[in-house]
């Protein structure tokens, strides 16, 4: 029998490659998406193989529709998505007093509405009980006054899976959201030293998170072991964030 499907935005660097990878581990066959730059995710897929499962790299611009509709129509997803990992976004500090509505509609647009698009065209094509998994923010949660933007758009990609989780709850499918904290990704590369430090210390756990800490967590909400698991946002972020 053919493998299960996993697809997963944004798949080809930081949180979403770990993500990618791990998946592949647990048996499924992985189709990333990539915007950018093909290289990293080449490499991602090169490793999946490597380790004896399928992977495939695919361009997709997930604000634009037209190129969405092209990642509905690859053959890999024909006989189905069994889990959908929303991912992908952009991330520019801007303090919230300077920010413009023209900022503000870009962040929206690749961040929330890319992740609509997406969903909106698998949606036909995911299984009798797929998983979808939001990776969200907890900045989504208490905001943020350099990247206000950001947080509008992880709010409300909070919002709107908890309220596709309920509707899809009656047909056996689970929407799930992870919340990480700081992550050891391309948005803390520009930190000094100094600012390191402060990070860590400021976590209860004193250390920054890891892709792999986040790709543990997807790794259960796409399991049966999270079967009774729905509308549920988990933070990752080493005790930083209580509510």
């Amino acid at each position: 029998m053919e493998a299960p499907l996993a697809v997963i935005t944004g798949g080809g660097r930081g949180i979403g490659a770990a993500i990618s990878k791990r998946l592949a581990k647990d048996g499924y066959r992985v189709l990333l998406t990539y915007h950018t730059s093909s290289t990293p995710a080449e490499q991602v897929v090169g490793e999946i193989v490597e380790a004896g499962s399928d992977g495939f790299a695919f361009k997709v611009d997930c604000s634009d529709s037209r190129e969405v509709a092209l990642l509905a129509d690859h053959p890999w997803v024909k006989n189905g998505v069994d889990v959908l990992v929303l991912n992908h976004g952009q991330y520019h500090r801007i303090k919230a007093d300077e920010l413009e509505i023209e900022g503000l509609q870009q962040t929206m647009n690749v961040n929330f509405e890319g992740a609509f698009l997406v969903w909106k065209a698998l949606s036909p094509l995911l299984t009798e009980k797929a998983r979808m998994i939001v990776v969200g923010s907890q900045l989504g949660i208490r905001g943020s006054p350099h990247g206000a933007d950001y947080s509008a758009s992880k709010g409300a990609l909070h919002a709107w899976a908890r309220s596709l989780a309920q509707t899809y709850a009656p047909e056996g499918k689970r929407v799930n959201i992870i919340a990480p904290g700081a992550i050891d990704t391309s948005i803390l590369a520009g930190d000094s030293e100094e600012k390191r430090r402060e990070r860590e210390e400021s976590v209860p756990m004193k250390r920054i998170g890891t892709p792999k800490d986040i790709a543990g967590v997807a790794s259960f909400l796409a399991s049966e072991d999270s079967a009774y698991v729905t509308a549920a946002i988990i933070h990752v972020n080493g005790g930083q964030y209580l509510f």
